[in-house]
């Protein structure tokens, strides 16, 4: 894959990580995973790191051992430590196996992942020399995405309910908590949803933030938001406390193309377009590099040093 513009080496990433952070993008695509190394809105070197089709990405943060990046692949999950060489290896257990999946995200400690069967899985990675266990806590219609204790499915959200107990020990179950036709959620913060009719954020009862037709949202968990309704991205700010459609705002990106997978990361706000461009927002507006892949399902931040 071609270099980005301003490509550095592994090296010069760690100088400049050194003042700014690095944080590192995965974006899930039909073609593979490809990472791109960002530093506030600067965009570094990116490279294919997986080849295996991805349908989603997300980062398992740990307090003892290395973060680690999950992808969603039709041979089940797949996990790499978040380093400099990633390499990605299969993760089954007796009961779940290696079934095709749609969706992966993270809660409570553990992956959270969505088969196109409908199931919805928890799967704990052990340390090394563990085995990972896995649990499956319900099904849904057609699975569509999983954020938190969130699932997006055709019939609306289900949440996973944690009832007793903690990590593994406890007992969980998916609960309907309404809508319909949802696309996507984000479970950091205010619940949000994004649905045929539009954006939600769950009050007393399910709001309506934004009316059209939404397919993707993704929230910090400190108040800021963003959501893709009707082909247009829309910022939601953390000095807004409300909610509703006064407090978001259309975020024109600095290209012609339509944002289809959207993340944040610390200080970063990311969106990935249908046409494989990446754009970058640290504060100062959107910065953007084009990747060169195409068939994007979702992105993943990863904080690196």
């Amino acid at each position: 894959m071609a270099p980005a513009e301003d490509d550095i080496s592994i090296e010069e990433k760690r100088v400049y990580a050194g003042t700014a952070g690095r944080t590192d993008a995965y974006v899930a695509t039909e073609s593979g995973v490809v990472r791109v190394a960002l530093s506030a809105d600067k965009v570094g070197a990116f490279d294919m790191v997986a080849r295996d089709p991805a349908r989603d990405a997300a980062v398992l943060v740990r307090d003892d051992a290395p973060d680690l990046v999950g992808i969603a692949t039709a041979d089940g999950l797949r996990v790499a430590p978040v380093d400099d060489d990633p390499e990605f290896e299969p993760v089954t257990t007796d009961s779940i196996g290696s079934k095709p999946l749609v969706a992966v995200g993270v809660h409570d400690d553990a992956f959270l992942v969505a088969g196109s069967d409908g199931e919805i899985d928890r799967l704990e990675v052990g340390d090394e020399g563990t085995d990972p266990t896995g649990t499956s806590i319900g099904t849904v219609p057609d699975p569509r995405a999983v954020d938190g204790p969130l699932v997006a499915a055709a019939d609306g959200v289900h949440r996973v309910s944690v009832n007793g107990g903690a990590g593994g020990d406890a007992d969980r179950e998916l609960v309907s908590v309404g809508l319909d036709d949802v696309r996507d959620v984000a479970g950091s913060g205010m619940p949000l949803a994004a649905a045929a009719a539009g954006v939600y954020w769950l009050g007393n009862g399910w709001m309506t933030a934004l009316e059209g037709d939404a397919t993707a949202v993704a929230a910090d968990g400190d108040g800021h938001a963003m959501a893709v309704v009707d082909g247009d991205l829309f910022v939601h700010g953390d000095e807004d406390a409300e909610w509703d459609a006064g407090t978001w705002r259309d975020s024109g990106l600095p290209v012609d193309e339509r944002p289809v997978a959207l993340g944040y990361g610390p200080g970063l706000s990311v969106t990935v377009t249908d046409a494989g461009t990446l754009c970058v927002d640290a504060g100062d507006g959107w910065r953007h590099q084009v990747v060169g892949v195409r068939g994007v399902a979702g992105v993943a931040l990863a904080v690196v040093e």
